[in-house]
């Protein structure tokens, strides 16, 4: 499976967002996540990093 789970980094920590995302969309000034559950979430800010062994994307205000 190529799911990746998605964090918040603030305040100098990572909070989970959302887990088994298998979609990242542009969304006006952040991004839209989809999971395999059809679970969705929108992240305001940018993408800090994206580890793709280990299946983590990391976002940032």
């Amino acid at each position: 499976m190529c799911e990746a789970a998605a964090y918040l980094y603030k305040e100098g920590r990572e909070e989970l967002v959302l887990e088994a995302v298998d979609q990242i969309e542009p969304e006006n000034d952040g991004y839209r996540l989809v999971s395999i559950f059809g679970e969705q979430r929108i992240v305001k800010g940018r993408i800090k990093s994206i580890n793709l062994v280990a299946h983590r994307v990391i976002f940032e205000e």
